[in-house]
């Protein structure tokens, strides 16, 4: 008998058609307009400034869909249901050809990705291995290996229809390839525990 065991896997949700079809046209025709923020990635990608769900009743009606998730995703990560804080949320605009590079976020423990316009196949978000991670010094990588979950350097997520959103923990290596379909628009942001309890030694996070 043999078996092959994952071990400390990367925890990943998606939770489909969170946002109803009403949410998503007021997010997207209050928001397009303000993500007047250009990205270096890319000329053809613009974002709204880091913004509060206070700054908007938009966003407070989308942090209620959200938070009920992070709790549910935050026990998966720390095994145990805590308070949760959406910290910042920024809506992107990718045009046609834009592209968002490599990256990860700082300071939170989850972030996620609201999607609010179709997704062309082509510029689904794609996670990565962390180039400073423990790989062998040589790989076999060539046209006839079998790619899977222990040798890929990179995970394409599914194509995404508006109202989905993903959670994935932060230090998570993501990025967009170009965008050869129409203008993409998502809403992204980071969350934040409440406290973190480590036999008795215990952080408190403030948004």
């Amino acid at each position: 008998m043999q078996e092959v065991i994952g071990l400390f896997p990367t925890p990943f949700m998606r939770v489909s058609r969170a946002f109803d079809a009403e949410l998503i046209r007021r997010l997207v025709a209050h928001f397009t307009a303000n993500a007047a923020l250009a990205n270096n990635s890319s000329p053809n990608l613009s974002h709204t400034a880091m913004l509060r769900p206070s700054d908007s009743p938009l966003l407070i009606t989308a942090a209620e869909v959200i938070t009920p998730r992070l709790a549910e995703f935050g026990a998966v990560l720390f095994g145990e249901r805590i308070g949760w804080s959406l910290k910042e949320m920024w809506v992107n605009v990718l045009e046609t050809g834009g592209r968002q590079a490599m990256h990860n976020h700082a300071n939170s423990f989850i972030s996620g990705v609201v999607y609010l316009t179709p997704t062309h196949p082509d510029a689904c978000t794609v996670f990565m291995k962390s180039p400073g991670g423990n790989d062998f010094a040589f790989k076999n990588d060539h046209a006839g290996i079998v790619s899977g979950p222990y040798n890929a350097d990179k995970w394409i997520s599914p194509e995404p229809d508006p109202g989905d959103f993903v959670m994935f923990p932060s230090y998570l290596m993501h990025a967009v390839p170009p965008n050869p379909g129409a203008r993409r628009i998502t809403m992204a942001f980071n969350a934040i525990p409440t406290r973190l309890d480590s036999w008795g030694y215990t952080i408190g996070f403030s948004g």
